[in-house]
């Protein structure tokens, strides 16, 4: 039997959280943020773990029979950076990625510095379009 998710939806306090962020100019960006995402997405924040802020969630089914729910869209602030989790990846975006400003990638994350870092107009097209594809790959059930 496959080991459930580690990082599962919880009641956390996300406003709690966000108080918590020691650095004023992170706190204020992340903040800045989850507005973004929920707007976006019309879901309420929560709780993923101990540290990911995410919005609405699907199920997925891998070949493997691997399956479980995560975020449709979310982030987390980390010592370095702000994670966003951008579940499609970045590759058919190539266009906001352009005009983004100064960020890095991993496979679905991306890192940014500070809002002020970044074009927040394209940061909301990219969240969007996201969404979009998520919608298309994963209906509501």
């Amino acid at each position: 039997m496959a080991k459930p998710n580690k990082t599962q939806e919880n009641d956390g306090n996300v406003a709690t959280f966000l108080g918590a962020i020691e650095n004023a100019q992170k706190r204020e960006d992340c903040k800045t943020i989850a507005a973004l995402m929920a707007t976006l997405s019309g879901e309420s924040a929560k709780m993923w773990g101990t540290a990911i802020i995410g919005f609405g969630r699907y199920h997925y089914r891998y070949d493997s029979g691997r399956e479980g729910d995560s975020m449709r869209v979310g982030f987390s602030p980390r010592a370095q950076n702000i994670s966003l989790y951008i579940i499609p990846g970045f590759d058919i975006f190539p266009e906001l990625m352009a005009k983004l400003g100064k960020y890095k990638t991993g496979k679905s994350c991306l890192y940014i510095k500070k809002l002020s870092d970044i074009d927040v107009d394209v940061l909301r097209e990219l969240i969007a379009q996201s969404l979009k594809v998520m919608a298309a790959r994963y209906p509501a059930e």
